[in-house]
């Protein structure tokens, strides 16, 4: 493809709460077995990108170990690859990443360093699948200097935490607001752009010198009546992770049918990094109904309408209710789980009782698994 990607995966979200305390959101598991940044890669690689930098910064330990190899991907054979980029000290500065184009100045080189014409941006917290192809040949077609990736968000969902556009007949945004306090428009921008990279470098380079760090509001709005910048309207599926209600309704979409056969089954396929583990086992007593159990997990108990991923234990009489329970969690004998997300790694005692009564409650235990 005439284009490398780059994804943003280093933002703090602090309406993730205390699931953000020890990953990024791009590390957030999903579905099972996933990671939210797959979804985002995967389609890069679909799209025959085949140079991808992920800019990453905050909490990225458990990001970085999951990129450690581009294999799971398929990047990186003769030609492109999967680059991190992390803030780092040099002669010309040591800052943090002070915004989303301040991650793309701090790192210019890799663009300047492509010789690809084009780049694909995308955030890592959305779940979603599409071909970058399509939305090229459309922007080439528009002669647009920006294209902007837009879905129209039913009546009644709240799109006050989006960035809202509104269109005229030629798709060509005549306004665009970053998170309005009341929305004009239901259409929102779903953080994916393509434009020109020689364009891109030039409009960085004039932010740096202004001292503007921020994509959306120092690029796209200043430059809406300046610059052609055209909105790209998808109809299929696509969620985007930004508060633990969205985390747990994203997980819980993906026991519909339909949700799973149009990610799992369908082409194009959704890539991760596989771990080498044994299939979920299920002892006499445990009963299981529209859940997904996965690999390494032991389940004893009772689980309905939840989401288990990888490495977890399910104890003897133990009911486990619409709820998600991360990673190698040990559940001890007797425990009620209902509208919960259990934390990683967490060890929940025998004859515990926890229950979200006003939304989704974040259950965090760090009590001794093994005790002499």
């Amino acid at each position: 493809m005439r284009a490398i990607g780059i994804i943003l995966a280093g933002g703090n979200n602090h309406r993730m709460k205390e699931l953000a305390q020890k990953r990024a959101v791009g590390a957030m598991p999903i579905a099972g077995s996933y990671r939210s940044i797959d979804f985002a890669l995967s389609n890069m690689s679909n799209s025959h990108i085949q140079k991808v930098g992920v800019f990453t910064q905050y909490n990225a330990r458990s990001l970085n170990e999951h990129l450690s190899s581009s294999k799971w991907w398929d990047f990186g054979r003769k030609q492109g690859g999967l680059f991190v980029f992390t803030p780092a000290v040099t002669a010309e500065g040591s800052f943090w990443y002070r915004g989303t184009a301040d991650a793309l100045y701090q790192n210019l080189s890799f663009l300047k360093n492509s010789h690809e014409p084009y780049v694909v941006i995308a955030s890592a917290d959305c779940v979603y699948k599409m071909d970058f192809n399509a939305v090229l040949e459309y922007h080439i077609a528009k002669k647009a200097d920006i294209t902007v990736v837009c879905k129209e968000m039913p009546q009644g969902v709240s799109v006050e935490r989006f960035g809202t556009v509104k269109m005229n007949e030629d798709s060509r945004i005549e306004e665009f607001e970053e998170k309005p306090i009341m929305a004009k428009s239901n259409t929102i921008s779903c953080g994916i752009y393509v434009i020109r990279r020689r364009q891109l470098i030039e409009m960085v380079e004039r932010c740096a010198e202004e001292g503007r760090y921020d994509f959306v509001n120092d690029i796209l709005i200043r430059y809406k009546n300046v610059k052609r910048i055209y909105g790209y309207k998808i109809k299929d599926y696509w969620r985007n992770i930004a508060t633990v209600q969205d985390y747990y309704d994203t997980n819980m979409d993906f026991l519909k049918p339909e949700i799973r056969d149009y990610f799992f089954k369908q082409y194009p396929d959704v890539y991760s990094k596989v771990d080498d583990l044994p299939p979920a086992k299920y002892n006499i007593g445990a009963e299981v109904k529209n859940s997904l159990v996965s690999s390494g997990c032991i389940v004893n108990g009772k689980v309905e309408n939840s989401v288990i991923f990888k490495e977890s234990f399910i104890g003897n009489n133990c009911t486990i209710k619409n709820s998600i329970i991360l990673n190698d969690v040990y559940i001890g004998d007797n425990t009620y789980i209902e509208n919960c997300i259990v934390e990683s790694r967490d060890t929940i005692p025998a004859n515990s009782y926890h229950k979200g009564e006003n939304g989704i409650e974040i259950v965090i235990e760090r009590n001794a698994r093994y005790v002499l």
